[in-house]
């Protein structure tokens, strides 16, 4: 247990401190991008961006590639068991993501409130009644990529890019099947419980209302997945 927390630790420490680089560079990005375009307007009102999460989620998506090739050679190469690698890579993920989730939602509302021609992410879809919500769902969608790209470098590194380009082709094909079987072969009854179901597990009811646990379980779900994929890949990985 003293190896898993000090990996943990060091995990959570390393990546922690990018963080604030990353928001650093964005807002200033933001400011300078908001005072060019007011000089050239000659005005400073309903100027800005949108949707500065998705700015975090490309983040948090690299962070997930990037969280396996150096750090699994330097792990392994100091004794500490596959299993301890991966539970501390899903903590840095938790950590990270539930920081910047609550960045995130505290600064989308904020800016709503003081500019209400701003919108993020979760407020243009859910609203702004809930700031718990809106920091448990932007927690459980960053985990979630995480984990989708970790899972995604972890099948290239153990089946090669090769075999990585055969699997992406074949996946794009049944994509194309799935949206040929809504086209050409299910009926409108089984399009309309399948749209049906996929509204729901986002928390839109049929009655108009919004169901705000739902998008949280469904995503929850899917991390878990996902994540479940990526621990029977690591088990067998070995290092190149």
């Amino acid at each position: 247990m003293k190896n898993l927390k000090s990996i943990i630790q060091y995990e959570c420490m390393t990546s922690f401190k990018y963080i604030w680089i990353f928001y650093a560079i964005q807002f200033a990005i933001v400011g300078f991008i908001a005072i060019i375009v007011g000089i050239i307007m000659g005005t400073f009102e309903n100027i800005g961006t949108n949707c500065l999460e998705i700015n975090s989620l490309v983040y948090i998506s690299i962070l997930g590639m990037l969280g396996f090739k150096d750090d699994f050679k330097m792990l392994i190469q100091n004794g500490f068991i596959r299993k301890y690698i991966f539970i501390a890579t899903i903590a840095m993920f938790c950590f990270i993501s539930g920081t910047m989730a609550l960045v995130d939602a505290v600064v989308g509302n904020l800016m709503y409130h003081i500019n209400n021609n701003y919108f993020s992410v979760y407020g243009a879809i859910y609203g702004y009644d809930n700031i718990f919500m809106n920091w448990l769902w932007l927690f459980l969608l960053y985990v979630t990529f995480c984990c989708l790209l970790y899972l995604i470098i972890l099948v290239i590194n153990k089946v090669g890019k090769k075999v990585s380009i055969y699997l992406a082709v074949v996946f794009g094909g049944i994509i194309l099947l799935i949206i040929a079987l809504f086209r050409y072969v299910f009926t409108a009854e089984i399009v309309g419980n399948i749209l049906e179901f996929l509204m729901k597990a986002m928390g839109f009811m049929a009655d108009g209302t919004i169901n705000y646990i739902f998008p949280a379980l469904t995503l929850f779900v899917l991390a878990v997945i996902l994540g479940t994929g990526s621990y029977a890949i690591i088990r067998r990985t070995e290092l190149k």
